[in-house]
C-alpha cells in the first residue's frame, strides 16, 4: 500500500496533470485506512502497472492464511473482460462504446477488478460529454462494497486512476477531486436501491449463519452455507426489472446437491442467457481450486442459454433450452454432447426414480490408518479402492496392497463400515487425462465371496444399490450401461469437473420404464445403439456445433 501514492503520482503526470493532483489523498475523496508515508521515492517497477496489476499485488502481498479465511481471490483481467463481455451482450449493447444504463454494482469488490471494464467503457463513450459532468455522475452508475478496509481504498485509487484523463479535460476551475465509488460494507445487506447489473467474483467457503440470517436464507439453503451462494442469491434479489446478474463461480453451483434450492431460486427469478465454461484454471486462480464458470442470469424473459468454452481460445458450443429446476442442469461442455444434453433435459425418469440409491464409499483412509492393515484376519474387512476399478473391472490394485485390510474396532463399524451385498461401484474422481468420467464395476456376488464375503468402500468410490424391488436394470445391466459412451456424455453436461457425487449419479436423467427395461437383454455394440438412440431423438441435425438445441 505504501507504494501506491508513488503509483498515483506516476499516472496523474502522464494524465498531464500537477499540483495537488499528484497527491492520491487530496485527489480522491477516499482515506486509506493507514497512514502513508510521504517520503516513498520514485519507484520505477510500479509506474508501468495497470490498475489490474496494482489490485493484484495488494491480493497477493495478503497472507495464504487470509485468503482462505475470507476466500479471498483476484479476478485475472482475461475473465473479468470475459464478464464484462457477457454482460455487455445481456444489455444488448451494441459493438460500439455504450454509456452504462443504470448502477453497476459488484458486493465485494476486492480491489476493483470487475468494475474496471465497465468504467472504461463508460468514460469513452462519454468523451464527449461535459466531463465535469461525467465524473459528478459516476457515483450513481459505479459502486463496489467489500468488508476490507484497505481493499476498497485500492479499489477506490484504481478507478480513480481511470478518471485521470477525464479530469485532466476538466477546467481547472472546476476541478473536484475524484468520487469514491467505493465504500466498506457487507455486500449481503439488503440494498438502499435495485441495481442494473450485480457484477461480482464473491468469496468462497462455509460460514454460520446466526438464526436471523438462517431465517433469511433458508429458501435458498441445503445442508450448510458457502459464502457464494448467498452472494448470488442476495445478487438476484438486488436487480431491477431489467437487470442482470453476472458472476463467476464454481460449476458446482449448476449440479451440486448443496445448491439446489439456490438454482431453483436463482433460475425462478433470472434465467441463465450465458455460462462460459473455463476449460483450464491453471493459473487462473492461486488460491481457489473449484472448476470455475462465468455466468449471466437475466430479469427478461430468455427461452435459450448460450453455451462457450474459454481455453486457449473462446469455442462456441450450444445453445440449449434455459432451465430452472433445482435437479443438476444439463449443460453440454462440448458441441458433439450437446445433443444428448437437449435430449435428457426433457426427460422425467432418473436413476433415483427408477430405485437406485447412491451412497459414498465410508472410508477415510487417513482418519483410520492405525486399523489398516496387510493382511487378513477374523475382525478384518477387504477395503476396496478406486483404483481397483480401474478399467471398468473389479480387481485388486497392488499399490494398495499396504492396506488392504480395515480392522473392525468401532461398535458401528458393522453396520457403518460393511458392504455385504452385491453393488455397482463407482470412481468418484477421475484423472484428467482419463478417456472416462464414468468408471464402474460390478462387485458380485462371487467378488463378495472371494473377499471373505464384507467389503469396506474407500470414500473415493461411490456405492450404487437397488432401493426398491423393481429397479429396472440389474446390477450387471447397470454396470454395463455406465459404461457406454452416452452415459459418460451424460454426466459429463451434468459435472465438468473431475468429480461426480452420489447425488450427480442417482439424478442422470433416463428416457422412460420400458425403454430402460429392454436394456437389461442387451450388451455391448447392440447397447451402445439403443442408448445412443434414446438420447437423439432429433438425429445429427442437432449435434451441429454451435447449433440450437432443446426445445
Amino acid at each position: 500500500m505504501a507504494a501506491v501514492p508513488v503509483w498515483w503520482k506516476a499516472q496523474a503526470l502522464a494524465a498531464g496533470l500537477a499540483g495537488r493532483w499528484l497527491d492520491v489523498e487530496a485527489a480522491v475523496q477516499a482515506t486509506p485506512p493507514v497512514a502513508m508515508p510521504s517520503d516513498m521515492p520514485p519507484n520505477e517497477l510500479w509506474d508501468p502497472l495497470t490498475p489490474e496489476q496494482v489490485g493484484a499485488a495488494y491480493v497477493e502481498a495478503l497472507t495464504p492464511t487470509t485468503r482462505s479465511r475470507h476466500g479471498r481471490h483476484y479476478t485475472p483481467p482475461v475473465l473479468a473482460a470475459h464478464l464484462w463481455r457477457l454482460t455487455r451482450k445481456s444489455l444488448e449493447f451494441s459493438p460500439s462504446n455504450r454509456r452504462l444504463p443504470g448502477l453497476i454494482r459488484d458486493p465485494a469488490c476486492g480491489a476493483g477488478a470487475l468494475l474496471l471494464p465497465a468504467l472504461r467503457e463508460h468514460l469513452r463513450a462519454s468523451y464527449d460529454v461535459d466531463p465535469a459532468l461525467v465524473l459528478a455522475g459516476l457515483p450513481n452508475l459505479i459502486e463496489g462494497v467489500d468488508t476490507d478496509p484497505a481493499a476498497v481504498w485500492i479499489t477506490n485509487v484504481v478507478l480513480a486512476a481511470e478518471m485521470l484523463p477525464t479530469l485532466a479535460r476538466t477546467p481547472d476551475s472546476l476541478r473536484k477531486p475524484l468520487p469514491a465509488l467505493a465504500r466498506v460494507g457487507d455486500g449481503l445487506a439488503p440494498a438502499e436501491r435495485q441495481a442494473r447489473v450485480l457484477i461480482m467474483n464473491p468469496p468462497y467457503g462455509r460460514v454460520r449463519l446466526s438464526e436471523e440470517e438462517r431465517e433469511r436464507y433458508a429458501h435458498v439453503l441445503y445442508g450448510h452455507a458457502n459464502l457464494y451462494g448467498l452472494f448470488m442469491a442476495a445478487g438476484v434479489d438486488a436487480l431491477d426489472e431489467e437487470g442482470v446478474l453476472a458472476a463467476l463461480v464454481p460449476t458446482s453451483f449448476t449440479s451440486g446437491r448443496y445448491f439446489s434450492n439456490l438454482r431453483s431460486h436463482v433460475g425462478r427469478q433470472a434465467a441463465m442467457s450465458a455460462v462460459m465454461f473455463v476449460e483450464d484454471r491453471s493459473g487462473v486462480f492461486t488460491s481457489v481450486l473449484q472448476e470455475t464458470c462465468l455466468a449471466t442470469f437475466e430479469r427478461k424473459k430468455r427461452r435459450k442459454t448460450r453455451i462457450t468454452s474459454l481455453g486457449s481460445a473462446e469455442k462456441t458450443i450450444a445453445s440449449v433450452k434455459v432451465q430452472k429446476a433445482d435437479e443438476p442442469w444439463m449443460l453440454p461442455r462440448r458441441s458433439d454432447d450437446a445433443a444428448v444434453a437437449a435430449a435428457a433435459s426433457v426427460m422425467t425418469e432418473s436413476l433415483r426414480s427408477f430405485g437406485w440409491k447412491a451412497s459414498t464409499g465410508p472410508l477415510v483412509w487417513n482418519r483410520r490408518s492405525d486399523d489398516l492393515y496387510t493382511a487378513w484376519g477374523s475382525n478384518r474387512s477387504h477395503v476396496i479402492w478406486a483404483a481397483d476399478l480401474d478399467g471398468g473391472v473389479l480387481h485388486r490394485d497392488k499399490a494398495r496392497d499396504a492396506m488392504r485390510y480395515l480392522a473392525l474396532t468401532k461398535p458401528s463399524d458393522g453396520k457403518v463400515m460393511v458392504l455385504d451385498q452385491p453393488a455397482v461401484l463407482v470412481q468418484r474422481t477421475t484423472a484428467p487425462e482419463q478417456p472416462r468420467r464414468i468408471v464402474a464395476a460390478h462387485l458380485s456376488q462371487e467378488a463378495l465371496a472371494a473377499r471373505h464375503g464384507r467389503v469396506t468402500v474407500e470414500n473415493h468410490v461411490n456405492v450404487l444399490r437397488p432401493s426398491s424391488p423393481d429397479p429396472v436394470l440389474s446390477l450387471e445391466a447397470m454396470t454395463r450401461l455406465l459404461a457406454t459412451k452416452t452415459m459418460d456424455q451424460l454426466i459429463r453436461c451434468i459435472s465438468g469437473s473431475v468429480a461426480v457425487s452420489a447425488y450427480e449419479l442417482e439424478s442422470i436423467p433416463l428416457p422412460d420404464r420400458g425403454v430402460v427395461r429392454a436394456w437389461n437383454d442387451l450388451e455391448g455394440a447392440a447397447l451402445e445403439a439403443a442408448v445412443a438412440a434414446a438420447y437423439r431423438p432429433g438425429g445429427d441435425r442437432l449435434a451441429q456445433p454451435g447449433g440450437s438445441v432443446g426445445s
